[in-house]
């Protein structure tokens, strides 16, 4: 499982890279470069799978159909 990701801003384009918890998604990230209030996408989780690289832990989990 991928706990790294890095998250795009679609506000200013800036990329970061961020540590994902494990036991909880993250519904909101201020982008470090603009100050943007990142909220998921409708459909999404969270701001990892709206905007990362690499989808959360519990959709890992999901999609490898292990339960994490």
């Amino acid at each position: 499982m991928k706990l790294d990701s890095v998250i795009t801003c679609p506000n200013c384009g800036a990329r970061h890279q961020e540590r994902m918890p494990q036991a909880e998604c993250l519904y909101f990230y201020t982008c470090a470069s603009c100050a943007a209030q990142l909220r998921p996408n409708t459909g999404d989780c969270c701001v990892f799978c709206s905007f990362g690289d690499v989808s959360c832990p519990s959709m890992q989990a999901a999609e490898s159909g292990s339960a994490e």
